[in-house]
């Protein structure tokens, strides 16, 4: 957990983070631990099963949680029965409960299942969002390769960016990214669960120019 201008902002492995102001927020929570904390908002990037965790879910969407991710989701969230389910696609830009909320695609262009057949296709519409709360620039970049449409994420104080390759950015290619949005400080995921390990992490914070905390993820 690290305290960063009032956020408290905690990996809770993989891709999930929990980030804590006034309010709980969650970000593709997965493997939470029983005694996880009530959520006031909820991001679901996109539907595979590590993102859009409904046993995880269950434990922190509650009836005056407002959940936010793309329409391939929409229907196992509204299931859990939370306040509301706001449905967003690539270049969407609302406010949440006060939070300004921009979001930016996230696809693959060089990690293939097949030849020509992407793990993450743009045409999916998988997203990843930068969320401006208390004063801070988040932006957690979902599944994704390093795109053009990274510039938009330009000066965030915080980047929480994928780093393990196979079906994101390698940790170079993240750093490569990282050192385009120029953030104040940068976090790494997705790693240390299904893909990737420490060393990605390590990798990545040796060839990037700002700030990088390593996090240690806490269920």
């Amino acid at each position: 957990m690290l305290q960063h201008e009032g956020i408290q902002i905690t990996w809770l492995g993989h891709d999930g983070f929990k980030l804590k102001t006034d309010r709980v927020i969650y970000v593709d929570p997965y493997k939470l631990g029983p005694k996880a904390e009530p959520a006031d908002l909820v991001f679901v990037t996109h539907e595979h099963f590590d993102h859009l965790s409904v046993d995880d879910l269950k434990k922190v969407v509650t009836p005056r949680t407002t959940v936010v991710t793309i329409a391939a989701c929409e229907k196992a969230v509204k299931d859990l029965k939370p306040k509301a389910v706001r449905v967003v696609a690539p270049g969407d830009r609302l406010d949440v409960d006060g939070v300004q909320v921009e979001v930016l695609p996230a696809y693959n262009v060089n990690k293939f299942r097949a030849p020509g057949n992407p793990f993450h296709p743009k045409a999916d519409g998988k997203v990843g969002f930068i969320l401006h709360t208390g004063g801070v620039r988040i932006y957690h970049a979902g599944d994704t390769d390093e795109i053009p449409e990274m510039a938009k994420a330009k000066g965030v104080d915080v980047a929480l960016l994928p780093v393990s390759g196979t079906y994101v950015m390698t940790a170079q290619e993240a750093a490569t990214a990282c050192n385009a949005i120029q953030p104040t400080l940068a976090i790494p995921m997705h790693y240390g669960a299904i893909v990737g390990s420490a060393a990605d992490a390590e990798a990545f914070r040796k060839a990037v120019q700002c700030r990088v905390e390593i996090l240690q993820p806490e269920p």
